[in-house]
């Protein structure tokens, strides 16, 4: 699946005429006894006087989400044994169709659905507004799209969707779970920037969902969009059926009182695979993702590298688990146990304490200085080691004097409120710290500040690549588009230094196009990237996950903790005593990388 885990690591019955859908189709993909163009010898589809509380559990049975508790309007349509309605969110409130202003015409496409006007307050009031879908049969799929006008600017557009039945559930392409009767909210990217709270969203990364109804039943839902936009998928649970909530959020740096919303669609398949086809077709072609076998940004070296080591640099609080000198002599003794070309090194809190000395990125003192890590790398480099520090790429601390420089790149989600990196409790006081400030490299002078980090980094040592940490925490904000942002931030370097390397930590679909290598492993990017294990993975011994917050892991003596997967590489965790007390058990690592690798 496309669908990496967060750094922090961390949904009445049916009536008749959706209690089939989707079920033993006629037209396939469609509802029993349903053609594409029902409706036609019966006249004009009817309106359906549907609210957000019909044919779905009432109060709810499992884990629910925050919703109205009275009836809100959801006036609705049947197309292809599905019933659709939509909504439609200014910065301000929500509205729905006005009911009394809607028709819906057969085409020779499909169906027009049209309002001319729009209700708040539950239909207790009207508003001014135009809301308009075209729904479409394609094979074994319904295809649709909505524009949606106010005179306000619009935050979000959704589609409630009725007729899709229950089941498992799957995430990006992922093994389909059973949620039993809990409510299940995905938001893509990143939880669509909403990760703490009573409403947190799963992380999704690509919007992707798939209903498994049966053995042979699958129904996937997916945007069909070709840009990073925020989309969110909530599964509500009738006694038969799901009441799916389809949101596409509108980039908050825009101010639009009309939106296009880029197509959904929703198919029926007999096998998973059959059912995530089309969308990672789609994928394909809308990002241009190049196949690893051809990508021009890929060199020569990471195609031979058969080993990944991890050396830990120093902690948040100061504690330091290796130094420069140390970190040598490992690569040193590394050397001797097979191909140092072989052996990509991931250095991580090389440049001080972790996270709190984020953006300065400078060789610390208390590790050997300046002259210790070009040492380091020279040295590495002598031996054949290619080496690779770490950056984050949205991440600085508001307390260092250089703050101020880049203060107006701090970013502010879609409703303006701040957005802080502040998930995490570095000195076990058992609070979040404050310190840290989500970055937008969408705006101009952070990303010129880490351009200029990164690139200093290059020059003065001449390291082979660089890692940008939680790259793949798009958030949509009130700025600027932080993908975009990214995909500058690559090409530039890439343009200055065409041999050198960019690594993420974790991806969303559209990286794949300029960021070849991660580390959260993630299968079905596997064609277009390769994986090394994340720095949080339990080192050699008691399971330490050194810099990272995490603590303590289960290390597998047994299994080395490793795992065989197509286009993963064997990663090699370096902390405070894995050298001087699990050596062993660092080489029976470095052996099975070989034997894999087949040297």
């Amino acid at each position: 699946m496309i669908d990496p885990l967060s750094r922090r690591d961390w949904l009445k019955a049916v009536g008749a005429a959706g209690a089939g859908a989707l079920a033993h189709p006629v037209h396939p993909g469609l509802a029993s006894g349903v053609s594409a163009d029902a409706g036609r010898k019966s006249g004009a589809p009817q309106i359906l006087p549907l609210t957000s509380t019909s044919e779905v559990l009432v109060p709810p049975r499992g884990r629910a989400f925050q919703k109205f508790s009275f009836d809100f309007p959801e006036p609705s349509v049947e197309f292809a044994g599905l019933r659709f309605g939509f909504l439609v969110f200014s910065r301000e409130n929500a509205y729905a169709l006005d009911a009394r202003q809607m028709t819906a015409t057969q085409t020779d496409a499909g169906l027009e659905i049209m309002a001319t006007g729009l209700v708040w307050a539950g239909g207790q009031e009207r508003a001014p507004g135009r809301v308009s879908a075209r729904l479409r049969a394609e094979d074994d799929a319904v295809v649709w799209d909505v524009t949606a006008e106010m005179d306000q600017p619009i935050k979000a557009v959704t589609t409630v969707l009725r007729g899709v039945p229950r089941g498992k559930l799957s995430s990006g392409g992922a093994d389909p779970f059973d949620p039993k009767d809990n409510e299940v909210l995905w938001g893509y990217p990143f939880g669509g920037g909403d990760l703490f709270g009573g409403n947190t969203a799963g992380g999704m990364g690509t919007p992707l969902a798939v209903v498994q109804a049966g053995e042979q039943e699958f129904v996937g839902l997916s945007s069909l969009d070709d840009r990073v936009r925020t989309k969110r998928f909530y599964f509500q649970p009738g006694e038969r059926g799901y009441r799916v909530e389809l949101v596409h959020e509108v980039e908050g740096w825009l101010d639009q009182s009309r939106v296009q919303v880029p197509a959904w669609r929703v198919g029926r398949a007999a096998t998973l695979e059959a059912a995530v086809a089309p969308h990672y077709g789609h994928l394909e072609r809308a990002y241009r993702w190049p196949r690893w076998e051809t990508r021009g940004d890929v060199p020569a070296w990471l195609r031979r590298t058969a080993l990944v080591v991890t050396l830990h640099g120093m902690h948040y609080t100061g504690y330091v688990f290796n130094d420069y000198a140390r970190m040598l002599a490992i690569l040193e003794w590394i050397a001797t146990q097979m191909p140092a070309e072989r052996v990509l090194v991931f250095i991580s809190a090389w440049d001080g304490r972790y996270y709190w000395d984020y953006p300065t990125y400078r060789a610390a003192p208390r590790l050997g200085g300046e002259a210790g890590f070009r040492r380091l790398v020279q040295e590495g480099h002598r031996l054949g080691f290619r080496i690779m520090p770490m950056f984050g790429a949205n991440a600085a601390n508001r307390r260092l004097p250089n703050f101020t420089q880049l203060a107006d790149a701090a970013t502010a989600r879609v409703d303006g409120d701040r957005f802080d990196l502040n998930w995490v409790d570095w000195d076990n006081d058992r609070h979040q710290e404050g310190f840290g400030v989500y970055m937008n490299l969408g705006v101009a002078s952070w990303r010129r500040w880490l351009t200029a980090r990164i690139a200093d980094v290059i020059e003065r040592y001449g390291v082979d690549a660089y890692f940008l940490d939680i790259v793949g925490g798009w958030v949509n904000n009130t700025k600027a588009d932080m993908h975009e942002g990214t995909r500058r931030l690559v090409a530039d370097l890439r343009a200055r230094y065409p041999q050198v390397l960019a690594c993420g930590e974790f991806l969303y679909d559209a990286l794949l196009e300029f960021i070849p290598l991660y580390h959260v492993y993630t299968p079905r990017a596997v064609p277009f990237a390769r994986f090394f294990s994340h720095l949080s993975h339990p080192a050699p011994g008691r399971g330490s996950s050194g810099v990272h917050e995490s603590g303590f892991g289960r290390w597998d003596p047994a299994t080395l903790s490793l795992s065989k997967r197509d286009g993963l590489i064997p990663t090699l965790m370096v902390v405070d005593d894995t050298f001087t007390g699990y050596r062993e058990q660092m080489a029976a690592v470095i052996a099975q990388a070989k034997a894999w690798a087949g040297l």
